[in-house]
Parts: structure tokens; sequence; C-alpha cells
């Protein structure tokens, strides 16, 4: 795999999330996953597979989230503060990323409403490149925050089809946590640069939504949909 450091961040739409490289990810084929995610997939598959971000502990307990006719429903009240749901933008007018995810209590707090009103505009037609704006705006006028505080979000589903670059289309990469790590640098864990490493990397250096993104090489993902 090539090394994190070259990995570019996809905005998608709404917040900084996904995790990309030509050489990292591995092509999908339409029968492992649909070309668009959208709400046709029945409401017990989207439930699989957010829950498929987290480990079973974790994702049986939060709050679960699937896409409606206009937007993201509460298809289930969680107890531990974790939200879970599938991601998307278009990469293509016929072809989405899916990206499950379960948030922790912080990133449900900030990051979540931001997801949850970039796919309000997708439904009401607005561009990628239109909500990824209205992000921008949003955490400018203060409609949007940034974590306050260090945390994390659960991407260990093995069904993550991201993308890197839009013309190449999606493919699947491999499971992988993000912390939220606000305005710190490179140096904050003890690197000079980016670090030229397999497994740890950041995003926006310096920036309210900087990532730290490891990806776990020695364990394996929490569980597939076929096995909930």
């Amino acid at each position: 795999m090539k090394s994190l450091h070259s990995m570019k961040v996809f905005v998608v739409g709404t917040l900084s999330i996904g995790l990309f490289s030509g050489t990292a990810l591995i092509p999908a084929t339409a029968q492992e996953l649909p070309r668009v995610y959208d709400a046709s997939m029945p409401r017990d598959q989207q439930i699989a597979l957010a829950e498929s971000a987290a480990p079973a502990e974790v994702s049986s307990k939060a709050t679960v989230y699937v896409l409606g006719p206009k937007g993201y429903e509460k298809a289930r009240e969680g107890t531990n503060g974790f939200s879970c749901f599938v991601g998307r933008h278009f990469v293509k007018p016929t072809e989405t990323s899916i990206e499950p995810q379960c948030f922790d209590a912080e990133g449900s707090r900030t990051l979540l409403l931001v997801y949850m009103h970039g796919e309000e505009l997708r439904r009401n037609g607005k561009s990628e490149a239109e909500i990824k704006a209205d992000a921008a705006n949003g955490y400018k006028e203060g409609r949007y925050q940034y974590p306050s505080k260090p945390g994390f979000l659960y991407m260990m589903s093995s069904h993550n089809r991201l993308s890197a670059i839009p013309e190449h289309g999606t493919g699947i990469f491999p499971p992988h946590l993000m912390f939220y790590a606000p305005n710190m640098t490179t140096k904050d864990i003890g690197f000079d640069a980016q670090p030229e490493l397999d497994y740890l990397g950041m995003t926006h250096p310096g920036a309210g939504d900087n990532l730290i993104v490891v990806i776990p090489t020695a364990s394996k993902p929490p569980g597939d949909m076929a096995g909930r």
C-alpha cells in the first residue's frame, strides 16, 4: 500500500472524511456493492451496512440513521452516544461512494450535523461543489462546529467504497480509524512532515477539520454484513 502521507482527502460535500490513494484502492465490482447508494436499499440492509463500521459491542448500542426520501432518518435510538450511518457523495452521475461510519459522542454533536444537512442539500438537487461550499460557509458563520476535543470515528467496515480521483471511479479502501485532531500538526505526533507510513497519517495538519488516520494492520474488521 502506498504511504498515507500521499493520500488525498476528498471533501464529502460536508466533511473531510474519506481517505484515498489510487494505489491503495481495490476496484469494487457491481456485484459487491451498488453503484449508487440511495434510499432504494432496503432499510434492514442500510442498518447492517451502517453497523458494519464499528465492533458489534459499539454499533449495536448506537443510534442508527438510514437514507429516506428526504434525507437521513433515525432508524433506532442508541444508548452509548455513538451514531452510525452510511455517508456518500456522487463521484459520477451514476456512482456514489459508500462510507459506513460510527461517530463518537463528540462527532455526533458536531460533525454529524454537517452530514445531515449535506444530504438534505443533495436531495434538493445541489451539486457536490455546492454542498462543499455550504459546509465551508457554515463553519465560518458558526452554523457548524469542529470537534472541541480529541475523539474518533470508526470506519472499520470491509465495505468502504471511496474515491481518489472522480474520473477513476471508486474502490474498496481498508478498514480504518479516524481521530479528531483539531489544529494539531505533524510535530504534535513527533514528525517534521507527513509521516511516510502505511498505517498513520494526517488529513489537514493545523486545520480545524484535521484528522489522524490509522489503519490497524494487525487487526481484522469487526465483521461484515453477512455476520450480523
